[in-house]
């Protein structure tokens, strides 16, 4: 597939992002939840060849396809790591599969409500690399925890800020301004969220898009308006600590959000599984996550 290629696919919309990106702190916890345990890896190198080792299962399963996964999240690592003897980004696209990398360093201390992403000072370099490895895009996240206009408005003014430089490397951005689930005033605060991505982009130049990476909202349709701007690829949802099926079903009530989960996606899956009982279990996780996104 070619760049129009994959753009024209995701667009369409008939399957979701796979997030396949757990990095830093959170790999233990996702081998953990693989069923591999703490004693069986010692230093960050044998813990990083443990989870390549699950996430290259998932690539090459047979059930893992461009039929309903339009794209997959790939940590750095993975990116530059090989998935049945070739490149990870080219095992995706030979299955049809987009590559996107997650480039954020993590998260700094809250203030004002939200976290902001710590500086990325090695990131042009990152997506040169990433580019000439045929990634098609990048992902990157901040978390929001409380409805605080200014924490909001920062945090949507820095991923659009980043989305940019990634434009000018001709990458598409994922931006993720995560509101965290169990926020009590999540309601309010997403509509302050929107209300800042619409600023942000009316001041975008015509002709450029970004994706977006919302958790599933409060009231069901509340990113139509985002969906449908021009200015706007895809609009994807996380799951955000709900079960696959509160994620599908919650998913299903937005229309024209897609899936981009990761939890939610892979957490039947075990290492001492049989290859056939992998496959299985991962073909009906994407089966009906699939499923929801398609009648969203």
């Amino acid at each position: 597939m070619n760049t129009d290629q994959i753009t024209q696919k995701i667009a369409a919309g008939q399957g979701f992002i796979a997030a396949l990106d757990q990095s830093g702190g959170s790999t233990p916890k996702a081998l953990r939840a693989y069923g591999v345990a703490d004693e069986e890896w010692n230093g960050d190198d044998e813990m990083f060849a443990k989870i390549h080792e699950m996430r290259s299962r998932i690539i090459s399963s047979p059930a893992f396809t461009g039929d309903k996964i339009l794209g997959a999240i790939l940590f750095e690592k993975t990116m530059d790591g090989e998935v049945g003897g070739k490149p990870t980004p080219t095992a995706l696209l030979d299955k049809g599969v987009a590559p996107f990398i997650k480039i954020d360093k993590g998260l700094e201390d809250e203030a004002n409500g939200v976290q902001l992403m710590k500086p990325m000072p090695e990131l042009d370099a990152l997506l040169t690399r990433a580019k000439a490895l045929g990634v098609y895009g990048t992902k990157e996240r901040s978390v929001i925890n409380a409805a605080n206009p200014e924490g909001i408005a920062a945090i949507v003014a820095q991923q659009f800020a980043v989305g940019e430089q990634v434009i000018a490397h001709g990458m598409m951005p994922i931006l993720e301004p995560e509101y965290t689930i169990t926020a009590d005033d999540r309601e309010a605060g997403e509509d302050i969220l929107k209300a800042e991505i619409l600023k942000q982009l009316d001041a975008m130049d015509d002709g450029k898009q970004v994706m977006l990476k919302l958790s599933i909202p409060a009231k069901a349709n509340q990113y139509k308006e985002l969906v449908d701007h021009p200015k706007v690829l895809k609009v994807v949802a996380l799951s955000g600590g709900f079960t696959r099926d509160e994620a599908c079903e919650e998913l299903a009530k937005n229309t024209g959000m897609i899936a981009s989960f990761s939890r939610a996606l892979l957490g039947d899956l075990r290492a001492q599984m049989s290859d056939a009982e992998f496959d299985a279990a991962l073909g009906e996780a994407i089966g009906s996550i699939c499923e929801a996104s398609v009648a969203s």
